[in-house]
């Protein structure tokens, strides 16, 4: 009970009333942040994508530089999450760090950016479940010839089961995560063993650690590396999820960073087991990469146990993950989406910002995300290849928008604007710049006068909250190692950003280009547009909720 005060306190003192149910601790927590990564059946799932640019050698190196430079980045994150833990996330943080004139439009920027990422994620992942359950017919039945049109309607039909079990049963998810957990680790050591034991000839440590392949056409091998490598990038996208369950976790300070790189360990290993493992396993490339399903790990699977019930088997352990997964993935797009509607930066937003009262769940934001990811998944009709750019878009929407407020955290953590966790919030501002700007500052980042003067207004919806204190959170990498890993963190999303929209290959057609550039660019311009027309009279940062600021109200009278 005294933890759920405090996060409703903290939580207050970011201008929101508590409206979802704390159903997380930290073990579901943690179970729910491990499940949204699922990093060896991502592996599985993006197998070709590093393996044609790069080899056997370039996606295991590339695999251990994605792993510990995105370790890095989360870092961040999970500082940022410490110091202010709101479903909100990134445009929150932004408005917080951001210089005074550019608050409101970056802020309103990067909520766009970012429920654009998880839409997006939300079709890539059920569009991985519907094909993989596809791919797995085609493996049982041969005469079978699955068309892109079939995989699209199976791909709703997992979207339809997200839905129903976050809008239905939500009381559930937490129990249900620490299960898939357990099938998620279970399920890794029931393949690995597997494919090591069945396998009739494993592949030479040559052909694992020193082969390289250039599939791609590239000039040079660097190259085809650095295209390749997005496909490792994308093995860990997502890991964030925690950051946007925070009005709906226990001790959010200390069990989302816990939770966030707790899940980027164990991962990471498994993921890199998972993928040497397979890459030992591979057999004949031709067939692998030219089989029928889809997807080169069913004939891995397939080719290795020289059984297709067996096969089949192992492949539905892995769809069965990876639908908990998208399952996990809609939560998470919802909340982050029903956060930027409730602040009036999204069409529509009274209607995505309701909550249902008995279940504690915004409905409308769940239909929203999932109907918005199935529109995108019939970009898959046309040709798989182009809803590979939906995979780049994830990407990009995702280190875009934390490349905004690690940089803002970089610049105030030098300046040393960022006060030690546990400062009183009652005390002066130490920058004269901002002493100037917010004269005398409340929980929940509200300014007001001195005592003599009246108090400002704080009519709900009118009233900036993000102005809060700089302060640490309980959980920060301290001092000069934290600046280091800040910087590095920057450069790395800056690398990634820029190959995120190289296409898979030269010479560049109408076909195989890289569209999730267009799709990123015309969302800025569509974003920008309905700003100017609607949404900068609607969107002034995030806003305290009515009943808070009530409290402020009458705590600035007394």
């Amino acid at each position: 009970m005294a933890d759920k005060q405090s996060d409703s306190l903290i939580l207050a003192s970011l201008g929101k009333k508590q409206v979802l149910k704390r159903r997380f601790s930290f073990t579901s927590l943690f179970a729910f942040a491990v499940c949204e990564l699922i990093t060896w059946e991502t592996v599985l799932a993006l197998f070709s994508q590093a393996f044609d640019n790069g080899g056997p050698a370039g996606a295991i190196y590339g695999f251990i530089i994605a792993w510990f430079s995105t370790l890095s980045v989360y870092t961040v994150i999970s500082e940022l999450a410490s110091m202010a833990p709101i479903a909100g996330g990134q445009y929150y943080w932004v408005y917080m760090l951001a210089p005074p004139r550019y608050k409101t439009v970056c802020s309103y920027a990067i909520g766009w950016l970012t429920s654009l990422a998880w839409i997006a994620t939300v079709a890539t992942e059920t569009l991985f479940a519907g094909t993989m359950i596809q791919g797995a017919m085609i493996l049982d039945n041969p005469d079978y010839e699955g068309t892109r049109w079939q995989g699209t309607l199976i791909t709703w039909a997992v979207i339809t089961g997200c839905v129903l079990i976050n809008v239905l049963i939500p009381q559930w998810l937490p129990r249900f995560e620490v299960s898939i957990l357990v099938l998620h680790i279970c399920g890794f050591f029931a393949v690995l063993v597997t494919l090591l034991v069945m396998t009739p000839q494993l592949g030479s440590h040559a052909s694992v650690w020193l082969t390289v392949l250039n599939e791609g056409g590239w000039p040079t091998q660097g190259l085809s590396f650095c295209v390749g490598f997005l496909g490792n990038v994308a093995t860990f996208v997502g890991a964030d999820a925690s950051v946007h369950m925070a009005e709906e976790v226990a001790n959010a300070a200390l069990n989302i960073p816990r939770a966030i790189l707790g899940a980027m360990l164990i991962n990471g290993l498994v993921g890199f087991a998972m993928m040497v493992t397979v890459l030992y396993c591979l057999g004949d490339v031709e067939t692998v990469l030219g089989t029928k399903t889809g997807f080169p790990f069913i004939q891995i699977f397939a080719d290795s146990v020289n059984n297709t019930a067996g096969a089949t088997v192992m492949v539905a352990l892995v769809i069965t993950v990876t639908w908990a997964c998208a399952i996990g993935i809609t939560t998470t797009a919802s909340r982050m989406t029903w956060s930027f509607a409730r602040d009036k930066g999204l069409p529509f937003s009274s209607f995505i910002a309701r909550v249902n009262l008995r279940t504690s769940v915004p409905v409308n934001a769940v239909l929203v995300v999932t109907g918005a990811g199935a529109l995108l998944t019939l970009i898959n009709i046309g040709s798989y290849v182009a809803f590979n750019d939906v995979v780049s878009l994830t990407i990009t929407g995702f280190y875009g928008s934390y490349f905004l407020p690690a940089a803002f955290l970089l610049y105030r953590r030098i300046k040393g604007e960022v006060l030690p966790h546990g400062t009183s919030m009652d005390r002066p501002p130490h920058d004269d710049a901002m002493a100037s700007q917010f004269p005398q500052e409340m929980p929940g980042g509200t300014k007001s006068t001195k005592r003599s003067e009246s108090p400002p207004s704080l009519r709900a919806g009118k009233i900036e909250v993000a102005n809060a204190r700089l302060i640490w959170g309980p959980w920060h990498v301290p001092g000069i190692f934290g600046i280091m890993n800040n910087i590095y963190a920057c450069c790395y999303m800056i690398f990634v950003i820029f190959w995120s929209v190289w296409p898979p290959a030269t010479p560049v057609t109408a076909e195989s280009m890289n569209y999730s550039v267009v799709i990123t660019g015309g969302i800025v311009i569509l974003s920008t547009l309905w700003y100017f027309i609607r949404g900068r009279r609607e969107y002034k940062g995030p806003l305290i909720d009515e009943d808070v600021a009530e409290i402020m109200r009458i705590g600035s009278v007394s």
